[in-house]
């Protein structure tokens, strides 16, 4: 990128965001532990006929496994697939080598998940001039300590960041200048937007909006009445321009868990058990780091994959995990009778704080 430290004809500092991604980071750990693993199709996740994959290799993604998938539907499409259960602890420890050698070159972190996150290194600790330096000297390392291969993206904004690590996966990097970056949005389809979704990209595909530039060409009143609070950072983004700083110590927004049923179930007093473990996992989580929250949300993903959700909050943070559950118990209660049987149950609790966590937002599967 143009790293001169300024914009022509202006004062103010140009930032130096980098995006780091780990590549096929859960499956990678595995195949790198797993001699036996390398260079065939690896998901992680379970294998039964309910399960969901979590990760899938590159390998794996070739027959178009992507994470989310049911492995029924995995193993359909890639018969040679290979589940492996997942391991956390295993996945965590690495992410916290990866964020330690992070930290030899910036204190500005934002932590998106285990295998991902921006650094600010307008101002590093190594002295180096040039952010694609940075990131380079960041992947080798992480390379040499962990065997595990980084992508990045370096620019002068998040969300174009987060674009150029896309650019050159896997195992690359790309830099987005302040002069390439009008133009590399315009081009983009509005689907590749980080943070445009499906509903939200078929929304602006009805209105004719299909690339950065349609987005550009519409006034900001046009996209505020159209997309509500959104409005403004989709019309700003279509320009290149996306001021949100990188957030050093990111506290986590919320801690959730969830399981999908063996079989799908429809009974109050069967799903109210169900509940019982997820609500387990989300206190045991508080206890160990001393965050309360004040809002339970329910997650309910029905047999025919329909989702929905129902949050409650109250005044006070929650104070003990009988408390949890009643809450939990009664959103359930509340949807009683259920329109159609359900396939997965999640308890989440948000509005966190007085923890000392500064992890991201973290789903645990059951």
């Amino acid at each position: 990128m143009s790293e001169s430290g300024t914009v022509t004809g202006e004062a103010t500092p140009v930032r130096k965001i980098i995006h780091i991604d780990m590549d096929a980071f859960y499956a990678s750990v595995e195949q790198r532990d797993n001699p036996e693993l390398r260079g065939k199709p690896v998901a992680v996740g379970g294998s039964a006929e309910r399960g969901v994959v979590a990760a899938a290799s590159y390998e794996a993604r070739k027959f178009g496994v992507r994470s989310a998938m049911p492995s029924v539907t995995a193993k359909r499409q890639c018969p040679d697939l290979i589940f492996v259960r997942p391991r956390f602890e295993v996945y965590k420890a690495i992410s916290k080598q990866i964020r330690d050698i992070f930290a030899e070159h910036t204190p500005i972190i934002e932590p998106l998940s285990l295998d991902e996150a921006y650094l600010d290194v307008t101002e590093n600790l190594q002295g180096i001039p040039l952010a694609r330096d940075v990131a380079l000297r960041i992947r080798e390392k992480i390379k040499a300590e962990t065997g595990l291969n980084a992508s990045a993206g370096i620019s002068y904004n998040k969300f174009l960041a987060k674009l150029a690590s896309d650019h050159r996966k896997p195992n690359g990097q790309f830099v987005i200048s302040p002069e390439m970056g009008p133009a590399f949005v315009e081009t983009l389809p509005v689907g590749k937007f980080h943070g445009i979704g499906p509903a939200t990209s078929a929304k602006m595909n009805a209105l004719g909006l299909f690339t950065g530039l349609d987005i550009r060409n519409q006034t900001l009143e046009f996209m505020n009445a159209n997309f509500g609070k959104s409005g403004a950072y989709y019309y700003w983004i279509s320009r290149g321009v996306d001021e949100r700083p990188v957030r050093a110590n990111r506290i986590r927004k919320s801690i959730g868990a969830e399981t999908t049923f063996s079989t799908d179930l429809d009974e109050y007093g069967a799903l109210a058990a169900e509940l019982k473990p997820l609500v387990d996992k989300v206190w045991r989580h508080c206890e160990t780091t001393g965050n309360r929250g004040r809002t339970v949300t329910l997650k309910i993903k029905f047999a025919d994959f329909e989702i929905i959700t129902r949050s409650r909050s109250v005044t006070a943070p929650v104070a003990g995990r009988d408390d949890l559950g009643r809450l939990a118990c009664g959103l359930l209660e509340a949807e009683i009778p259920l329109p159609k049987r359900v396939r997965l149950l999640g308890v989440s609790l948000s509005a966190l704080q007085d923890g000392d966590d500064a992890e991201p937002q973290l789903t645990f599967g059951l």
